[in-house]
C-alpha cells in the first residue's frame, strides 16, 4: 500500500509540476492549440512499457498480490465504444481527465469538484444499470 501511495503521489506532482492539472492546458491540447499534453503522454507511455516489459522478466510474480503476471484481453465491443466515446466527451467538456482532476485539486483548482462529483454519479449511474442489465434474464451475460 505505501508503493501505491507513493506512485499516486509523483504520479499528481508530476501533473501539477507539468501544468497538466489545469483543465486550461488540457482544452489547448484538444483544440490543437498546445501539444504540451502530448509530449507527457508519451513520456508516461514509456515508462509504463519499459516497466510492463521488464518486470515479467525480473519477478514472477506481481509484487502486492502474489499473482502472476499476465495479460487480461478484452475484445472492442460496443460498450467499448459507447464508453469510451462518453469518456472522451466527458474530458473534452470538463477539460480534465479523472487522474488529473484530483491533483488539479492539488494546484487550487477547487470549481473541479463539479467534475469529480458528475464522475461519481456517472460511475453510480453506469453501475446501477449494469447492475439492472444482469438482473434481466435476456440481458447477454457479461465477459468480466
Amino acid at each position: 500500500m505505501p508503493l501505491v501511495l507513493v506512485g499516486g503521489l509523483v504520479f499528481g506532482f508530476g501533473l501539477g509540476f507539468s501544468h497538466m492539472a489545469r483543465p486550461e492546458v488540457v482544452i489547448d491540447f484538444l483544440t490543437f492549440d498546445d501539444f504540451g499534453l502530448l509530449f507527457v503522454m508519451f513520456g508516461g507511455s514509456i515508462v509504463a512499457g519499459i516497466a510492463f516489459w521488464t518486470l515479467p522478466k525480473l519477478r514472477g510474480s506481481a509484487p502486492l498480490t502474489g499473482r502472476p503476471y499476465g495479460r487480461r484481453l478484452k475484445s472492442f465491443d460496443r460498450n467499448v465504444l459507447i464508453g469510451g466515446s462518453v469518456f472522451g466527451v466527458g474530458w473534452g467538456l470538463s477539460g480534465i481527465c479523472p487522474g488529473a482532476a484530483y491533483a488539479s485539486l492539488g494546484v487550487g483548482n477547487w470549481p473541479i469538484l463539479y467534475a469529480i462529483g458528475g464522475m461519481f454519479v456517472g460511475a453510480y449511474a453506469q453501475g446501477a444499470w449494469r447492475s439492472h442489465d444482469a438482473d434481466d434474464p435476456a440481458a447477454a451475460p457479461s465477459d468480466d
